[in-house]
């Protein structure tokens, strides 16, 4: 093995534990306060998107997993962590891959299966685990459901355009290639 290829190997494990560091950071002020939740688990999606792009699908998913099980292992309050875990931790990484069909329906129709598959398993979890009498809450998960799906579709638009962003106008001034 050359040096060269060495040392970029070992430039490229130092950024992505950088990801994961941050992420976990990101993570970590989202448990402090409670507003924050959802936002930072989306910012901490943002290190995933880097690496997918910078390094590649293995990096990426190497990230996603140590800073959601450190999150885990580390947050005071779990909800931030499981948010990343079960859907803004992945998705930037099958996003990709989604929208690789060739029609913008079934891009859609895919997107929308899983952040609703992912939501329903959050609902429980919090309806189980967290809020233990859930009797009376059905138009709150109803409407919880609806304003969900809206807000993805704004996600994904802005996710979207945040790589582009990304990719044709950052990316040259950071050099990591």
């Amino acid at each position: 093995m050359k040096m060269n290829d060495r040392s970029e190997r070992t430039r490229r494990l130092a950024i992505c534990a950088m990801m994961c560091a941050l992420g976990v950071v990101v993570l970590y002020l989202g448990a402090l306060v409670d507003v924050l939740d959802i936002s930072m688990a989306v910012i901490a999606s943002l290190f995933v998107i880097f690496t997918v792009i910078e390094y590649g699908d293995a990096a990426a998913w190497t990230v996603f997993a140590v800073t959601g099980i450190l999150s885990l292992i580390l947050l005071p309050q779990k909800l931030p962590a499981a948010m990343y875990l079960l859907f803004f931790g992945f998705y930037p990484i099958i996003k990709e891959k989604i929208e690789k069909a060739k029609r913008r329906w079934l891009q859609w129709l895919i997107k929308e299966i899983v952040f609703n598959v992912c939501l329903v398993i959050l609902m429980l979890l919090v309806k189980y685990f967290v809020y233990l009498d859930g009797h009376g809450l059905f138009v709150f998960e109803v409407i919880f459901f609806l304003l969900a799906n809206g807000t993805f579709v704004i996600y994904d638009i802005a996710l979207t355009r945040l790589i582009s962003l990304y990719v044709f106008r950052l990316r040259k001034k950071f050099r990591f290639k």
